[in-house]
């Protein structure tokens, strides 16, 4: 009995990372950016603002359920291609996953100026001269309903 305990909870186990393993596999990196001299370019070539999100990825559990509940999802990728230009800013705290000096001081000039508080998750929309258009955070909702409250806080500014 124990055993097939164990082979259940083993292959749950395996299912569940192998399904995320997937989520991830099909995020189109070629979305994101990470720096914000290129974000500002592109923003004003495609005139679309630009989505700054803050986020702890190996440490922030609300950040990472952003990320793969949201973010890393086709609908959204689908969406934000033609809405916004996506700046990542990761805060990782791991020594493995430590970022390069150069982006990691990039990443901090912009938490002073657009995250001051220190608030994980973050995701602040900006124009392209830098002015916040809207902000939010993780809500836990399907990625229909978090483009929707985006395009109602975008409406109100």
């Amino acid at each position: 009995m124990k055993s097939k305990i164990g082979v259940i909870f083993f292959l749950t186990l395996f299912t569940y990372n192998f399904g995320k393993a997937q989520i991830v596999e099909k995020f189109d990196t070629s979305l994101w950016v990470k720096n914000i001299t290129i974000a500002k370019a592109t923003s004003i070539e495609k005139k679309l603002p630009i989505m700054l999100v803050f986020s702890g990825s190996d440490w922030c559990k609300p950040c990472i359920k952003l990320k793969t509940q949201i973010l890393l999802t086709d609908e959204f990728s689908t969406y934000a291609k033609t809405h916004f230009v996506l700046l990542n800013l990761d805060f990782p705290r791991k020594a493995k996953n430590k970022l390069p000096a150069e982006q990691q001081a990039h990443n901090d000039e912009l938490a002073g100026k657009y995250n001051a508080e220190g608030t994980f998750p973050l995701v602040v929309i900006i124009d392209s001269d830098g002015k916040v258009l809207a902000t939010s955070g993780y809500m836990d909702v399907t990625p229909a309903e978090y483009i929707k409250n985006l395009e109602a806080l975008l409406t109100k500014k």
